[in-house]
């Protein structure tokens, strides 16, 4: 189901998977980047989200005052979902906001309780958490056709 209610992002749900996956929008602006990241956990909290894919691909450099803002107020949040995967895509050049991802993680690694995996695309963190099922073809499809 694609979800797209909230501006900053485009949102993907599988509910048998409990997977929602997610893709910045905004382009280079970030002025309403705090207000999406809040819908966006109240979401994933009312959908009982188990597998959270995050490409980060289309985000621009995460500034400072967001890095504190997300490890202050967005990554408690996270850290209490019943997530059991959390799974960023994010190419090796985007050196700036890998950087800032392991710092959010290093913030909030013992409350921990969900297992983090990067890959550099989203097809293939999309193929991992499919992987023994049959979805990945409807899913790629629904995503294609948003």
């Amino acid at each position: 189901m694609i979800i797209n209610h909230i501006p900053d992002f485009n949102l993907q749900y599988d509910e048998a998977l409990g997977l929602l996956r997610l893709e910045w929008v905004s382009g280079e602006a970030t002025h309403t980047l705090r207000t999406s990241a809040e819908q966006l956990l109240l979401l994933a909290r009312k959908l009982a989200v188990r597998s959270l894919l995050i490409d980060m691909n289309s985000v621009p450099n995460i500034s400072v005052e967001d890095e504190l803002w997300l490890g202050s107020h967005w990554m408690p949040g996270i850290v209490q979902l019943p997530l059991e995967r959390l799974v960023l895509a994010i190419d090796s050049s985007q050196l700036h906001n890998q950087l800032a991802i392991d710092a959010l993680h290093d913030l909030v690694q013992p409350a921990i309780r969900f297992d983090s995996h990067y890959f550099s695309d989203a097809l293939s963190a999309m193929q991992w958490l499919t992987e023994g099922t049959n979805r990945l073809p409807a899913l790629l499809a629904e995503w294609n056709a948003r």
